[in-house]
C-alpha cells in the first residue's frame, strides 16, 4: 500500500521520476512502528532510571521520534485520508492521551518550569493538526496551520524541528518532490541541535529500508495509544521503592 499520490500532469509525473517513492506495506509500519517503542522505552528507562548516564540508550532514543513522525505522516497522506476522517480522529486521540499522559509526565520530573516542554503526544498531534489545516486548501486553513506550527512549536517536546520533519514526509508521501526532501533536511539539521548529536538521522535508512519491505506483523491499533501512558506510570511506580533504598533522581 502506498500514500503516494501521482501528480496532476505528465510533465510533473516526469520531473520526479527521480526521486523514489515511499511505499511502506502496514506490516513495515508496524514493525517501524515496534522498533520506536523500543528505543523510546530504553531512553525513558535511561532518564528516568538512570538519570541520563547511558548515552548509548540516549543515542538510540533519538530514533524513535523521527520513526514515530514517520509512521504517523505516512498514514496520514494515504489517499483518502480526509474522506475517512482520519485527520480528526488522530487529532483527537493524541490530544487525549498527551492530557491523560500530563501527570505522570510532570511527576517523572526533568521539565523546565515543572510542564515545560508537553509531552511527545501533543508534537504528534500538532503534526496531524497542521497538516489537517493544510488539507482544508483555504487561505485561512494556510494561515491556521501556520499559527500552530508557530505556537505549538514552542511547547512541545522536539519543538519545531518535529513539525518540520513530520511535514516534510507527509509531503513527501503525497508527492516526492525536492522541496519536501530540503525540508526534511533542514528539520534533521534542527535535531541535531535539540539532541546534541546527529544520532536522528539514523531513521533515515530505516525508513527506506522499510519501503517495498513485505513483512507479515499485524496492526494493533491502540497499543501505541496505551503503552505511552503505561510505560511511563511503570516507571515512576518502580521509582518509588528506589528513592526509599536512597536513590536520587534528577
Amino acid at each position: 500500500m502506498t500514500a503516494h499520490i501521482p501528480g496532476t500532469s505528465t510533465h510533473s509525473a516526469g520531473a520526479q521520476r527521480a526521486l523514489p517513492v515511499l511505499a511502506a506495506t502496514d506490516g513495515a509500519l508496524e514493525a517501524i512502528k515496534w522498533l520506536a517503542l523500543i528505543l523510546m522505552t530504553g531512553d525513558h528507562v535511561n532518564k528516568y532510571l538512570f538519570n541520563g548516564t547511558k548515552d548509548w540508550l540516549f543515542d538510540c532514543g533519538r530514533i524513535a521520534m523521527p520513526l514515530f513522525v514517520f509512521v504517523l505522516a505516512y498514514n496520514l497522506a494515504r489517499p483518502g485520508a480526509v474522506v475517512r476522517g482520519a485527520y480528526h480522529r488522530t487529532v483527537w486521540r493524541l490530544l487525549v492521551v498527551g492530557c491523560v499522559t500530563m501527570p505522570v509526565f510532570v511527576a517523572l520530573g526533568g521539565l523546565v518550569a515543572g510542564w515545560w516542554p508537553l509531552n511527545i503526544m501533543f508534537t504528534l498531534a500538532a503534526i496531524a493538526g497542521m497538516v489537517m489545516l493544510i488539507e482544508r486548501r483555504t487561505l485561512a486553513g494556510q494561515i491556521c496551520a501556520a499559527g500552530v506550527f508557530l505556537a505549538a512549536g514552542a511547547m512541545v517536546e522536539f519543538w519545531w524541528s518535529a513539525l518540520a520533519l513530520g511535514l516534510a514526509v507527509w509531503l513527501y508521501c503525497r508527492r516526492p518532490s525536492w522541496m519536501a526532501i530540503g525540508l526534511a533536511a533542514a528539520a534533521l539539521a534542527g535535531l541535531w541541535y535539540v539532541n546534541g548529536n546527529a544520532w536522528a538521522l539514523a531513521a533515515v535508512p530505516i525508513v527506506l529500508g522499510a519501503s517495498g519491505t513485505r513483512l507479515n506483523i499485524p496492526r494493533l491499533r491502540w497499543v501505541f495509544y496505551s503503552y505511552y501512558p503505561a510505560h511511563l506510570v511503570v516507571l515512576w511506580l518502580i521509582r518509588i521503592p528506589m528513592s526509599k533504598a536512597g536513590y536520587l533522581f534528577f
